[in-house]
């Protein structure tokens, strides 16, 4: 079958479009496609347009050309809680309000499904328990959010998106501000999600984590792609010198066998 084929198969897609804030474009005539039941991953240096990329995918910005595709329409015909039952969205500063619990929040992302009619039902209370347990925070259902950790904070935070029963998964820089263990633990759950079908884009800063728990990269620079595919094909030290500017090796992961980018340092490189 033709690479454009396949491409276009996908249920999620970036054709042709230019990206950006107001009048200032970050992205131009970008083409991008999100492999099905894959945990993409989106990779590259600060303001390279990794997060811009996401919020276009997740209908948050509008492309001022070309189109986001999803299930085979622009992803701005359909309206906002379609969009919220087809994607889910992690982003990356997530407040929580003052006093809410921990199953009330999870319960919010059952939004896309109540309406003047329809309220809440058996069905909604399944998913809410369902998504606690897919993300280890049932034990904390009666707890209050602002009394929890930062990493707690963040599967609860995945068990909401969760909660809202989409395939497809959107998350911008969700380790951040959370210790190794906490991101380990993190990493591992979008594993599993991943496993059971979920399609997972994420944007992460930690090459070697992207590296290790992603099935497919997307490199980018100054605004455009610059590499994909799975990280054992495209993960070498003229990739990381040619996107991030560092200087590095690139070995086997000692555990999993993934690449691992271990840094050169300044006298390194010099000698």
């Amino acid at each position: 079958m033709p690479e454009h084929n396949v491409i276009d198969a996908a249920r999620l897609r970036v054709a042709g479009a230019s990206i950006g804030y107001d009048k200032r474009i970050i992205s131009e005539h970008l083409s991008v496609s999100i492999p099905d039941a894959s945990f993409t991953v989106i990779v590259g240096p600060n303001a390279c347009g990794k997060s811009t990329l996401l919020r276009g995918l997740a209908r948050l910005l509008k492309p001022t050309a070309g189109q986001v595709i999803l299930d085979g329409a622009d992803i701005r015909s359909y309206k906002t809680k379609e969009v919220a039952r087809r994607v889910g969205l992690l982003p990356q500063t997530a407040a929580a309000p003052d006093g809410i619990t921990v199953a009330d929040l999870v319960a919010r992302g059952r939004y896309p499904y109540q309406g003047f009619i329809r309220q809440w039902t058996e069905d909604d209370e399944r998913a809410v328990l369902r998504a606690m347990e897919a993300a280890a925070v049932t034990d904390l259902s009666g707890r209050l959010v602002d009394e929890l950790s930062g990493g707690q904070r963040q599967r609860v935070w995945v068990a909401m998106a969760l909660a809202q029963h989409t395939d497809i998964l959107l998350l911008d820089e969700p380790t951040t501000f959370l210790d190794i263990t906490h991101q380990i633990e993190l990493m591992e759950l979008f594993t599993d999600l991943n496993h059971v079908g979920h399609t997972l884009v994420a944007v992460l800063h930690d090459l070697n984590h992207a590296a290790r728990f992603g099935t497919h990269l997307i490199a980018m620079k100054n605004g455009t792609v610059v590499a994909e595919g799975a990280p054992a094909d495209i993960v070498t030290a003229e990739l990381v010198e040619e996107v991030f500017g560092l200087g590095c090796l690139v070995v086997p992961d000692p555990v999993v066998g993934t690449p691992h980018v271990v840094p050169l340092g300044r006298d390194r490189r010099q000698a």
